[in-house]
């Protein structure tokens, strides 16, 4: 497969908006109005559900929402919204609550990894504690399966298959591969537990929200947990950014926490001897760093891990999931909402942050 940034329209300005960059062009703009609408709606609707009476919960829920986000799974909800009847109350809630959830999972997640930034803030951790974090998270959780609950049963049913999904994948990223595992395979089934399963109910939502006829709901799902993989490799790839300010982390935050990424398991297939030696470096530094060591010990070993081909490699897959992504699209009818998905899972891979 060809790299998806060659494609005609990828090469968008990356100083534009997610929405503006999938949405741009003469041909998008009745569908741009409708899901820059929707998103407004969405915001709205989260800022209202959002609001807790205990002031500690009020400002602890609200901590992520407020750093900002890309909102791409209401983006994607919105979207697949379109085959159907469209932007329907349901469609709304839907998205609202998916989105909560992916905010409850960021405040599990940096507690597990040690993230001390997100979305260019302390973690909420660093701020208030983990427990304080773990139960905002719960708490982002519950306000999320409520709303599902306004919908009805299959609602419900997609909320709890999707978090039973996104609880294995990291628990099985805490455990890590076992013996018989390839560690490369089970990496990418936690990306697509962990990532992909909550963007592929994002596109499901808008399906089974909008009436849209049933067996599109499978060609999303399998597009949406493409995409999801796509979005978490080339997340991967940023983590070794050297620009901080862009990026909003810390370069080499997951590494140094001793959480294993793609270029990382990609290194220890390597049999060179410069990479043999860059990859015990890199462990005898995390190493150090949970006995207390200064976390800037590894910078060196970053800084060369970025410049590697493996990451390089890693790039190259983020682009191969994009593609195969856009192929599983292939049975949907033409028109502006298919060619926005298309879109989208070109720009997922071609971001700086």
């Amino acid at each position: 497969m060809t790299p998806s940034s060659s494609a005609p329209g990828a090469r968008l300005s990356a100083q534009l908006g997610l929405t503006e960059r999938v949405l741009a062009g003469p041909r998008m703009r009745k569908l741009l109005a409708i899901v820059e609408d929707g998103l407004d709606r969405v915001e709205e609707t989260l800022a209202l559900e959002l609001k807790v009476s205990d002031a500690l919960a009020d400002a602890t829920t609200r901590y992520l929402y407020e750093a900002g986000g890309k909102r791409v799974r209401p983006m994607l909800t919105l979207l697949t919204a379109q085959l159907g009847t469209g932007t329907t109350e349901n469609v709304i809630a839907g998205a609202t609550a998916l989105e909560m959830t992916h905010l409850g999972s960021l405040y599990h997640d940096d507690v597990m990894d040690g993230a001390d930034v997100r979305r260019g803030v302390p973690s909420a951790h660093a701020v208030w504690g983990n427990n304080v974090a773990i139960l905002t998270g719960d708490l982002l959780f519950s306000r999320a399966s409520q709303l599902m609950a306004q919908i009805g049963e299959r609602a419900i049913r997609l909320q709890a298959d999707t978090f039973e999904r996104l609880v294995l994948g990291q628990m099985h990223e805490t455990v890590g591969a076992q013996a018989g595992d390839d560690p490369v395979d089970f990496y990418l089934q936690v990306l697509a537990d962990k990532t992909g399963s909550l963007i592929a109910a994002s596109a499901q939502a808008g399906v089974i929200f909008s009436d849209a006829p049933e067996e599109y709901r499978l060609l999303v799902l399998e597009y949406g947990e493409k995409v999801g993989v796509a979005f978490q490799l080339l997340d991967d790839v940023i983590d070794l950014s050297a620009d901080a300010a862009e990026t909003g982390k810390v370069p080499g935050t997951d590494l140094r926490a001793g959480v294993p990424t793609m270029p990382y398991l990609l290194l220890a297939r390597a049999g060179d001897p410069a990479s043999r030696a860059l990859k015990a470096t890199i462990d005898d530094g995390v190493a150090r760093i949970a006995d207390g060591a200064d976390p800037g010990i590894l910078d060196e070993a970053i800084t060369q891990l970025r410049d590697h081909a493996v990451t390089a490699a890693t790039r190259q897959q983020a682009y191969d999931w994009s593609d195969a992504a856009i192929a599983a699209l292939a049975p949907l009818p033409d028109g502006p909402v298919t060619d926005a998905l298309v879109r989208l899972a070109h720009v997922i891979v071609d971001r700086s942050s």
